[in-house]
């Protein structure tokens, strides 16, 4: 049975909570895995620290709780620095590359940083740097296809925003697909 643990994080307001939802449901609903999510918040909303944690897994998964995430998405120095050493070995860092610096990881964990909130301001809504990580996810990892991840962008965000965060979700994917490529990403045609 393959058991995959993923852990979002980052401060309230940035969509950590969100994104964490978004995978997986297409998890479990796009891509036919079981997912189980859980979530904490600080004592505030915007500005604390908040996560969600997803079990993903072929077969019902029997504990829900992530203990040493194979993937870590983060968006502040705070969620890295909480988080980062409970990851598994040769694990999956992915970081806001603007807000995160990572620091000593635990023995063969490869960390990818993408500028998701200079994408996002790039496409005049800051608020979606949470969707562009998601489409960077997508093209790191080969946990859940892009398609899925899509599929489920388009059914959780607002109405009237589809074209706006799939958007998002689509130069996160580029700008991985640069890196794996070994090619110079860009932010909108600009190298970055």
């Amino acid at each position: 049975m393959a058991i995959t643990e993923i852990r979002t994080g980052g401060l309230g307001g940035q969509g950590v909570i969100l994104a964490g939802m978004i995978v997986g449901r297409a998890a479990s609903i796009y891509a036919g895995k079981h997912a189980t999510l859980t979530q904490s918040f600080g004592p505030e909303a915007r500005g604390s620290a908040c996560g969600a944690s997803l079990v993903i897994s072929d077969e019902p998964v029997e504990y829900p709780y992530v203990t040493c995430p194979d993937t870590l998405l983060v968006m502040s120095q705070e969620a890295c620095n909480r988080f980062a050493p409970e990851m598994a070995s040769g694990g999956i860092l992915l970081y806001e590359a603007d807000l995160v610096k990572p620091g000593n990881l635990p023995k063969g964990v490869k960390a990818y940083g993408v500028p998701a909130t200079r994408i996002a301001e790039n496409l005049n809504r800051r608020m979606v740097a949470n969707i562009v990580i998601i489409g960077f996810f997508a093209s790191i990892t080969d946990i859940i296809s892009s398609d899925a991840l899509r599929q489920s962008v388009e059914a959780s965000v607002p109405p009237g925003t589809e074209h706006l965060n799939l958007t998002a979700f689509d130069q996160g994917y580029e700008y991985g697909q640069a890196i794996k490529d070994g090619k110079t990403p860009s932010l909108g045609g600009v190298p970055a």
